[in-house]
């Protein structure tokens, strides 16, 4: 397993580590298996969708803060309850198949960290499992 320290620049936002997870993979000794990818963080998330258009994830955050306000009546006393719901919702982790070392994703697909409570420095966790 490796530990990638992912920075990110504003309160909210998707970053595409598509590309961190093919380096973890030509780095690794596997050719074919999968990728797992998590998120030790309770307000930060990772997900998998379109990257042809930025306009996909700039309506996925402007609908995330429309329906999840930051300022909601919570009790929790942090101030970041929005970003705990939010992270909630999108998972701690996903996994990829690849082939050929090269990810098995949809033609538009990306993978994304998203970043619910920044700007931090964040961590993604990153294994390489063999399979058939």
């Amino acid at each position: 397993m490796n530990t990638y320290e992912v920075p990110t620049h504003s309160r909210e936002e998707m970053i595409d580590i598509t590309s961190l997870l093919e380096k973890a993979i030509a780095e690794s000794s596997v050719d074919s298996g999968v990728i797992f990818a998590f998120v030790p963080h309770t307000t930060a998330a990772i997900t998998i969708n379109e990257n042809a258009d930025p306009d996909v994830t700039r309506d996925i955050l402007y609908k995330l803060k429309k329906e999840i306000p930051r300022e909601d009546g919570y009790h929790h006393n942090e101030g970041n309850s929005d970003a705990h719901l939010k992270a909630s919702l999108f998972g701690s982790s996903v996994q990829v198949i690849f082939e050929n070392k090269k990810l098995v994703l949809g033609r538009w697909q990306a993978v994304y960290f998203c970043e619910f409570d920044g700007p931090r420095r964040r961590r993604l966790i990153v294994g390489v499992v063999p399979g058939g």
